[in-house]
């Protein structure tokens, strides 16, 4: 059962991850001088999604390595890329306003079939 948890905790880390790599502007980052990026509200904000980045990747490796502990790595990993998947759609949906269909939802139905045979077979 924990090692469920811990697969969650892990897809929410990464749909996170996403969201910060999404937002990280790098160039502008290695471009920016050190104390600038220290000294000024833009430079904080610049290195906001930096931060951000590391924290939930680290937060992705650790739990996900602690449920294929538990469970094998197939399974753990379907269920890992399918939640984080259907949650940076749902994501991108609502927060940032873009379409869905039902054409959408059939395909996200059929990863979801896709994952129950993996756990099943």
């Amino acid at each position: 059962m924990i090692a469920w948890v811990y697969i969650l905790i892990a897809s929410l880390a990464e749909i996170c991850w996403i969201y910060s790599l999404k937002y990280l502007e790098f160039k502008k980052l290695i471009k920016t001088n050190v104390l600038q990026i220290f000294s000024t509200k833009e430079g904080l904000l610049l290195l906001f999604p930096a931060i951000l980045y590391v924290l939930f990747g680290v937060a992705n490796i650790v739990f996900f390595s602690k449920a294929m502990q538990k469970l094998s790595a197939s399974v753990a990993f379907a269920v890992w890329m399918a939640i984080a998947l259907v949650g940076v759609k749902i994501a991108d949906v609502i927060i940032l306003k873009e379409s869905f269909s039902y054409l959408n939802l059939f395909f996200f139905l059929l990863i979801l079939i896709g994952i129950i045979g993996i756990k099943l077979t």
